[in-house]
């Protein structure tokens, strides 16, 4: 359905006033609207949604008569609000197969105006997405069984069968070929753009009903008064950098539910908050994450081996650091190509962009890439924790599902279908809690507001699942490489793992404490690494690549990079770490500059600054920064980057 906004201020109001006028004395709020018709109020300006009774609120009429004893504050406007049965935060693989799910369960039992809301911060559907990816089909088979299937019109088309596997060992300018484990054999599985395949998702998602609120940024857990989570609130618009209101200032919204499933990927911003109060860390060891950066390449029919699947180990990373590249063909004539960097790597002068750039130098991928050309590039977080890294995933009034709890399988280099599979998984408990909540002691909790939803069942289907049995299997591989012996240590130590143990080791190895930021070193402890100019040709310089990712944030808005003290941070991490901002970060968002005037960093003559408009959320400032003081919020709804083919 396509909105058509009226075009005159005026008339948009009268228009609004009265269909906003019965949804506000109503209990349901928006829900007394068909879903396609709230769609519709949801896009329009925010701000002339108004309690009635109340006047619009008029940015031109404030301004004009305010006086100095005036202390209105367009900020402290009541938040319009809508009710749902589940919202989702996050339109990844999880959220999005959750909400399917859930749509699935209903309509099977007849229950038609059951609501599923989704909320996703990027300005459409995949645009915030980038993987590798080689998907295992297991959990889209049981979601859609004919979702490559001629006969379906919506079919999949972006799917290409992985034919065969290569597994490499790189010196600087060899390839040695090496046995890979069993759990990356390949057999079965496809290739895809996960940022195409989400899109896909999300067009079955609301053929089933789901409400889809792409560029609504989820900025605040709501929590009712016996503490469960109650929903989320999505970030105010039109706040100015120097943080007061503008005239195109609109309120945040409201979306009340009794479950909300957070979907946020690695390192959610809502997922900290909830974590951290609900403890749910206490019996799990901290998450550890890697980096991930990736480039498409359409290359010449010549060199182009489709469904071929390459992984390699070593060169260009020091043995210290755990890591490693791919590179895969699918499509016509795309290649996937990209490296992942533990970042729980030591050495502050290196930069996961010069390494991944530095790479592609290597014959193996330059003899691929030369004469093709880059279209893409991005850069995102995973978990690497793993089954000792798995938080409590069920808390009162919603769950943590997919890559937000940590279900990568790391040797095997898959997550997508454990994410899907969690958001089924918790689809299916939420349903049953809340249409038997009566009759499902087990799925929820008395209190003092009514019923509050636990989701006990959940946590029981995920520990019964194949997550559970395929996670611990493969639970000692990623930590044998924190040993002594580095990168050889965990290779030779995982070879035994994969092809004689198999899991069944009575001893669980652990992570460092107390995570991947106090593994850094300072400069003067660190070798220093230079890193050769890029050719324009395989390798580029980081703005270039930052241009592809079609990132765009406005910039008189609040930074979502929250500094606590920008003039400590400068004076603290300048003489210990040299820049390691400038160079962890895979955007340019980072940098320390010369100051005449002495800089804010120890007065050493060198400031620290921000470019928040080049952040592409990947969200690795929140992870290495070794004091813990730099925090990633969510900025405007509908900003970042704009990734294609990813």
């Amino acid at each position: 359905m396509t909105c058509a906004a009226p075009t005159l201020q005026a008339s948009r109001r009268s228009v609004f006033a009265s269909e906003i006028s019965p949804f506000r004395t109503s209990s349901r709020a928006f829900s007394y609207f068909a879903p396609a018709r709230r769609r519709c109020l949801f896009q329009q300006p925010r701000a002339l949604y108004t309690p009635t009774g109340r006047q619009a609120f008029s940015t031109s009429q404030w301004r004009q008569l305010a006086t100095v004893d005036d202390s209105f504050d367009p900020r402290q406007q009541d938040r319009e609000s809508d009710e749902v049965d589940v919202c989702i935060v996050g339109g990844g693989p999880a959220g999005l197969s959750a909400a399917i799910k859930l749509k699935q369960l209903a309509t099977a039992a007849g229950n038609e105006d059951f609501r599923v809301l989704l909320l996703e911060k990027a300005g459409e559907i995949g645009a915030h997405i980038l993987s590798g990816n080689v998907i295992e089909p297991s959990a889209v088979n049981e979601l859609f069984p004919d979702w490559l299937s001629d006969d379906n019109p919506s079919k999949f088309e972006g799917a290409t069968r992985a034919t065969h596997d290569k597994m490499r060992f790189l010196t600087r300018n060899s390839a040695i070929p090496i046995p890979a484990p069993p759990q990356m054999n390949n057999h079965g599985n496809y290739i895809i753009s996960l940022n195409q395949f989400c899109r896909w998702l999300g067009e079955r998602a609301e053929e089933a009903g789901v409400e889809i609120y792409p560029g609504f940024a989820a900025s605040e857990v709501l929590y009712g008064t016996d503490g469960a989570v109650k929903g989320v609130a999505t970030n105010d618009l039109g706040i100015s950098r120097s943080g007061e209101p503008k005239p195109s200032f609109e309120r945040g919204m409201e979306f009340h539910a009794r479950v909300t499933l957070f979907a946020e990927g690695c390192h959610g911003s809502l997922t900290k908050q909830v974590i951290k109060k609900f403890d749910l860390r206490r019996d799990s060891q901290p998450q550890t994450y890697g980096l991930g950066l990736k480039e498409v390449w359409e290359v010449p029919d010549e060199k182009f081996k489709k469904g071929e699947v390459v992984h390699s180990m070593g060169y260009p990373l020091p043995s210290d650091t755990y890591g490693g590249g791919w590179m895969y063909h699918f499509g016509d004539n795309l290649v996937s190509v990209g490296l992942v960097v533990g970042l729980d790597y030591p050495n502050p002068w290196l930069s996961p962009y010069g390494e991944f750039q530095k790479m592609k130098q290597h014959p193996l991928y330059r003899s691929v890439l030369q004469g093709g050309k880059c279209i893409s590039y991005g850069a995102r977080a995973l978990n690497e924790g793993g089954f000792q890294s798995i938080p409590k995933c069920a808390f009162p009034g919603g769950a943590l599902i997919g890559d937000t709890a940590g279900f990568l399988n790391v040797p095997k280099i898959k997550g997508t279908h454990t994410a899907m599979r969690s958001g089924m998984l918790a689809a299916e408990a939420a349903y049953s809690a809340l249409s038997t909540p009566s009759e499902s002691a087990a799925a929820t909790a008395e209190t003092a507001d009514g019923d509050t939803i636990f989701l006990f069942d959940y946590e029981d289907k995920l520990r019964k699942s194949p997550i559970w049995s395929e996670l611990h299997q493969v639970r000692n591989m990623r930590p044998s490489f924190h040993s002594p012996l580095g990168l050889y240590g965990g290779i030779a130590y995982s070879g035994l793992e994969a092809f004689i143990l198999r899991g069944k080791s009575p001893w669980t190895l652990k992570h460092k404490e107390p995570g991947d930021h106090a593994a850094t070193k300072t400069a003067d402890q660190s070798p220093q690494i230079t890193y050769d100019k890029p050719d324009n040709e395989i390798s580029f310089d980081i703005l270039t690549s930052v241009n592809r990712t079609g990132t765009n944030h406005e910039e008189d808005q609040p930074s979502h990079l929250q500094v606590k003290d920008w003039e400590k941070h400068g004076a603290e991490m300048w003489p210990k770490y040299k820049g390691l901002e400038n160079r962890f970060c895979p955007a340019g968002v980072y940098e320390y500059v010369e100051d005449a005037k002495g800089g804010d960093a120890g007065g050493t003559g060198m400031k620290f600054q921000i470019n928040a408009q080049n952040c592409i959320h990947c969200k690795t400032c929140d992870i290495k920064a070794p004091a813990q003081d730099i925090n990633w919020q969510t900025p405007q709804g509908g900003e970042g980057p704009k990734y294609v083919m990813t």
